[in-house]
């Protein structure tokens, strides 16, 4: 779905939203374009992931996969389901700029915390796919109806492909929101043109698995080290993660009209090949990402294959026959 400016809410609007963002981040343990169109999504996901098609359009379906169940509200609106707010310019292009690089940086920290804590609640759910001595459990990991991608309880399968694409959701968004694998256009670097980092390589502050089996507090330490002084995701009017929205984004690096590569028309995209590099870097970053959740599932139940099993049960569409 495509992240729109949004009209002006009254003060029991906000309330309301407020709200929200409480019950969204509640699901997880402790603690509009919003980036790529939900067909964008789903371009990179099937790119992505060598799944068989029910199980891949379950998790990739622009309209109803879970892997853009965050672009539905009240999850819409959380700037940390969607990497937001992380917007930053140096001193030596924008004297006094209103958000500090540590101020930054926290915003992006909270995004990356939502997708620690998905993977972490992912792993947890496999363990419903087999059984004790790894066998596939056929009523755990039917796709035969939808999945409703809504947190309650139900078959394991679901469970997991919610936890993943809900976590993954803003690791793709974070391409299209930020400047780490962009160009900025020709002409001065300033508000309008915000510097980009060119870089192809994955982000070392998003090794999702690693920090997974890490205390948050240490975490966050190491990653905040791995930032990027000149990195920025763009400012948009929805909740951050103290739970404030900000008024609008008036002298600050613009989610809508500078930085995001939504589509291949956005203005950003429109900068030499910007829309290719984030769309690329998204899709080798969720692979490395599927490669490193299958491989916790294998360090972490190890007994009778199950791991192995778990992995075979999710690529498959019916796995009670595919995974003997």
């Amino acid at each position: 779905m495509s992240r729109l400016p949004l009209p002006g809410r009254s003060r029991t609007a906000r309330a309301v939203l407020a709200g929200g963002l409480a019950a969204a981040l509640a699901v997880l343990p402790g603690g509009g374009a919003h980036a790529f169109t939900g067909g964008n999504h789903e371009d990179i996901t099937r790119a992505a992931l060598p799944w068989e098609p029910v199980t891949l359009t379950a998790m990739a379906d622009a309209h109803d996969g879970a892997i853009n169940a965050n672009d539905r509200r009240p999850y819409f609106d959380v700037g940390p389901l969607h990497c937001d707010n992380a917007d930053y310019l140096a001193p030596r292009y924008s004297a006094g700029y209103p958000r500090t690089r540590d101020e930054a940086t926290t915003e992006l920290l909270a995004c990356i915390r939502t997708s620690v804590a998905r993977f972490r609640n992912a792993v947890r759910a496999a363990d419903g796919l087999v059984d004790a001595d790894g066998r596939v459990r056929a009523d755990q990991s039917d796709l035969s109806t939808p999945c409703a991608w809504d947190g309650k309880p139900g078959r394991a399968k679901c469970a997991v492909l919610e936890q993943l694409g809900r976590g993954w959701h803003q690791i793709e968004d974070f391409y299209s929101h930020s400047n780490w694998s962009d160009r900025a256009a020709a002409g001065p670097i300033g508000l309008d043109n915000p510097p980009g980092l060119e870089r192809t390589d994955h982000p070392p502050f998003l090794d999702i698995r690693r920090y997974s089996a890490m205390k948050d507090a240490d975490w966050t330490r190491e990653a905040r080290g791995r930032v990027p002084a000149d990195l920025a995701t763009g400012c948009y009017p929805d909740f951050d993660s103290t739970g404030v929205k900000p008024a609008d984004c008036d002298g600050r690096v613009a989610h809508n009209r500078t930085l995001n590569k939504d589509t291949a028309a956005s203005p950003r995209a429109r900068t030499g090949d910007d829309f290719r590099r984030a769309t690329a870097g998204a899709t080798a970053e969720l692979t490395r990402q599927w490669n490193d959740f299958k491989a916790e599932l294998l360090a972490a139940y190890p007994g009778h294959g199950r791991g192995a099993q778990m992995v075979c049960a999710l690529v498959h569409d019916d796995p009670a026959a595919a995974c003997p």
